[in-house]
């Protein structure tokens, strides 16, 4: 497991996590919540004020089960998540967008963007690509598809866990996002095969195989599984 320790960076409209895709899945899950205090400080407590003003603004355009969980629980991260397969196309417009040169340019895997209002809105309009917003408050889990472009800001000040993992339904995807990144150049921090799902697939499949015939072992009579 990882753990992620990080102030709230709402007034100052930054990320905390850029926009990037993961090998693997992954679940995050928000463990503890911290609301600064500005007690005794003017200038703290008018830039307080703004960014609650800013979380309500957020929180107003979430669900009501949102809203109400946010009410008991104060609100930690804001996620974006976008489809895996709208990756090419993300990576096209920012690349559009930020260079003339998108074959040497991989500005998702490179991890020096983050979509703000005005990028994701674009997005919307020019290539018709609408993600998943998502309010992370204390306690809640998030699941992270393989190859599922997003991006975090905290609210408030946050730690959480992480761990990854590979599912059955996006093995394919991790095969793919593997071949993508031996092709990134040599120093590039995602070059690296750290996943090794090809070892993965082979001693599920082993192991799969094994259990089966011990079961036929054990039941000579049962039918052998094809």
């Amino acid at each position: 497991p990882k753990m992620y320790i990080a102030y709230g960076t709402t007034l100052l409209k930054q990320c905390t996590t850029n926009l990037h895709v993961d090998v693997s899945d992954a679940v995050n899950v928000l463990i503890d919540v911290s609301e600064p205090t500005a007690e005794g400080n003017e200038q703290a407590t008018r830039y307080r004020k703004e960014e609650v003003n800013l979380i309500n603004e957020i929180l107003a355009r979430q669900e009501p089960s949102v809203r109400a969980h946010c009410a008991q629980n104060p609100p930690g991260a804001l996620w974006h998540i976008y489809a895996a397969s709208d990756r090419e196309k993300i990576s096209a417009f920012l690349a559009k967008e930020f260079t003339n040169n998108p074959i040497m340019f991989k500005p998702i895997h490179d991890q020096n963007f983050y979509l703000d209002d005005t990028l994701r809105q674009r997005l919307r309009d020019e290539e018709g690509i609408v993600g998943w917003e998502i309010v992370q408050g204390l306690g809640d889990a998030i699941f992270i598809p393989a190859g599922a472009p997003h991006q975090v800001q905290n609210l408030n000040s946050c730690i959480k866990a992480a761990e990854d993992f590979v599912s059955p339904e996006n093995v394919e995807e991790c095969v793919k996002l593997t071949e993508e990144f031996r092709h990134l150049t040599a120093s590039h921090r995602n070059r690296e095969d750290k996943l090794q799902i090809k070892n993965i697939i082979y001693h599920s499949v082993k192991d799969a195989i094994a259990g089966c015939q011990l079961q036929v072992q054990l039941s000579p009579s049962a039918d052998p599984v094809s």
